[in-house]
């Protein structure tokens, strides 16, 4: 593109010209087209400078300013036209060498600056270009938050849909029309935003309160994995034997689920393993085989309270019970007795290629013959010991309370 006049982009405030620099006032007046948004031309008095407006579309823009190469344009941003502003797409469309941009303040960095909080390691984004739900992970885990709100994801909007995943643990600053005479900021929290209309043209702050955790209050024991043994409803007569937290997190971790995997948790129990491993997999399917009818409706209550649509149960007993099951992507077993050999031998042998078997058994003898299957199908076979003893009080003292020495085997199957 031939462009003989540097095309100018200059962010301007509420205020309009009374809070630029001296350049960018001469900028504008001395433009010949002035290009931007009906309420950023707005802040401009009317002179001898032609406008155009524009909508959200930029694509006019760039036609304009190439069928006008000797004209003086000036192209009008909200505050910084580098933060969610224009200058980025038309400096990647034209070229940045046919640009110069005169920043001024954002009204994020106002925003904080009235807050009185420090932006430097914030999250910030804006609804107008991503959806709310999209980022609600992202303000879950954040310490400060600031967020240009849009006509659909109000701070009423934004308040609700936080409190109803159980993110109440911020602050919040709305601060509207920042740098104009009717300027406001309210502190408010999250459930008194609720209902609440403000100016359309806004910033929401959020500043998480001392010492919350990175997790929605609601779902407290409720960890992706490694959750609290009490987590899990179990049998009372079999009390404590399901697969400890401790172990459960390793043997996850080795399993190395994908999004989609999935997934045979053979000898389910009350299915500790199978509903945390939906939760990793969350596009895939887990199958919990238990031969226990009390236990199969343990798995059922407990992958209702944790919510994992994507858990079957399967009642009955391997390796009968999986013959019509896809083949799996990861197989963990747990369990003791003569049969395990045999339920690992043929867990191994329906393995997709590259898929991994983890077993996890109690005794030295479990221990020989599960190694000796495995070894016997690839050579590497990945061996633990785990010994794991839990701190508790007692009066104002810390004692250790053991847990059964237990043992984890793992396999890759080859390609």
């Amino acid at each position: 593109m031939a462009l003989r006049q540097k095309i100018h982009i200059v962010g301007i405030g509420d205020d309009g010209l009374d809070g630029l620099t001296t350049h960018a006032r001469q900028l504008i007046q001395q433009a010949d087209l002035l290009i931007g948004a009906e309420p950023t031309l707005n802040r401009v008095p009317a002179g001898k400078q032609q406008r155009h407006i524009v909508a959200d579309d930029l694509d006019p823009v760039v036609r304009i300013i190439a069928a006008r190469p000797d004209s003086r344009i000036v192209v009008l941003a909200s505050g910084d036209p580098l933060f969610y502003g224009v200058a980025r797409y038309l400096c990647d469309k034209i070229g940045k060498e046919h640009f110069e941009v005169v920043p001024h303040v954002s009204s994020m960095q106002l925003a904080f600056a009235r807050v009185k909080e420090s932006w430097e390691d914030a999250y910030l984004t804006n609804l107008a270009s991503h959806p709310l739900e999209t980022v609600l992970e992202r303000i879950r885990i954040a310490g400060t938050v600031g967020l240009f709100t849009s006509e659909t994801a109000t701070p009423a909007v934004v308040a609700r849909e936080l409190l109803a995943r159980g993110i109440d643990y911020f602050s919040a600053y709305v601060c509207e029309n920042l740098g104009s005479p009717d300027e406001r900021v309210t502190h408010a929290q999250l459930k008194e935003l609720v209902g609440q209309e403000f100016a359309p043209l806004n910033v929401l702050v959020l500043v998480r309160k001392p010492g919350a955790p990175d997790r929605p209050s609601d779902r407290v024991g409720k960890r992706l994995f490694g959750n609290p043994d009490e987590a899990f409803l179990q049998s009372k007569p079999k009390q404590g034997l399901l697969t400890p937290a401790e172990v459960r997190s390793l043997a996850l971790a080795e399993l190395d689920l994908s999004p989609a995997s999935i997934v045979w948790d053979v000898g389910a129990g009350s299915g500790s393993v199978a509903v945390e491993a939906a939760q990793i997999a969350a596009q895939g399917t887990i199958y919990a085989i238990e031969m226990d009818a009390d236990d199969h409706q343990l798995i059922r209550a407990n992958a209702a309270t944790f919510g994992v649509a994507n858990l079957v149960p399967v009642l009955g007993r391997a390796p009968d019970a999986w013959k019509d099951l896809p083949d799996p992507d990861a197989v963990f077993v747990g369990g003791t007795g003569r049969e395990i050999r045999r339920i690992v031998d043929e867990a191994y042998r329906r393995l997709r290629p590259r898929g991994r078997l983890v077993a996890n058994v109690a005794s030295i003898e479990n221990v020989g013959e599960v190694h000796a299957v495995m070894h016997g199908h690839a050579p590497s076979v990945k061996v633990w010991l785990i010994n794991v003893a839990r701190g508790t009080y007692q009066l104002e003292r810390i004692r250790f309370e053991a847990l059964n020495p237990t043992f984890l085997l793992s396999v890759v199957k080859r390609a």
